[in-house]
């Protein structure tokens, strides 16, 4: 019975959600499954990816083949380094302490490019409401210009001003409106 590493599709139309099973070669993409491995989604931005790392070396030293997609996600958690590490363990030509060390430093290094990514992706994101905030203000400014001149036809009048006091001003400029 050949054994796939692969993706089974869930989600909506238009909003896939991802299980990482192993599964016979021979079932339906969405059919019966060994064993749920992980879980995948592309609609967020890093995509999240949840994988059971030891499950998944298991499967990959008892001879399961992983899809191309799937090996790329494997290889990106990190699964397909410890089961390389683990194969070196088995040869003699490192120790179980030396491949965990190894195996957590790469850990560390790939979650710090992650954090990296996030916080890049947080300040475009901040950068480009702030643009958007800036563009807005011009714009209604340029809208209260556009409806200035009216209201300076309407102070031009002689009986609309009204010298001294500004709420005066205001007062007339109310009642100028109530007539139009």
């Amino acid at each position: 019975m050949p054994v796939k590493i692969r993706l089974q599709r869930h989600g909506k139309k238009g909003k896939p959600y991802y299980w990482i099973v192993a599964a016979d070669a021979r079932a339906k993409r969405d059919g019966k499954y060994l064993e749920k491995l992980g879980a995948y989604n592309p609609n967020t931005n890093p995509a999240t990816i949840e994988l059971n790392i030891d499950g998944a070396v298991q499967w990959l030293q008892n001879g399961a083949q992983p899809t191309d997609t799937a090996k790329a996600i494997l290889s990106y958690k990190g699964a397909m380094l410890k089961n390389h590490l683990a194969g070196g363990v088995r040869k003699g030509a490192l120790t179980e302490e030396q491949a965990e060390a190894k195996f957590n430093a790469w850990v560390e290094e790939k979650a710090s490019k992650v954090e990296a990514k996030k916080d890049g992706l947080s300040k475009a994101e901040a950068e480009a409401k702030a643009k958007a905030l800036e563009a807005e203000k011009a714009a209604n400014e340029a809208r209260i210009a556009a409806a200035a001149p009216v209201e300076e036809e309407v102070e031009e009048t002689p009986e609309t001003v009204v010298e001294g006091d500004p709420s005066e001003e205001v007062e007339a400029l109310e009642a100028a409106k109530e007539e139009e």
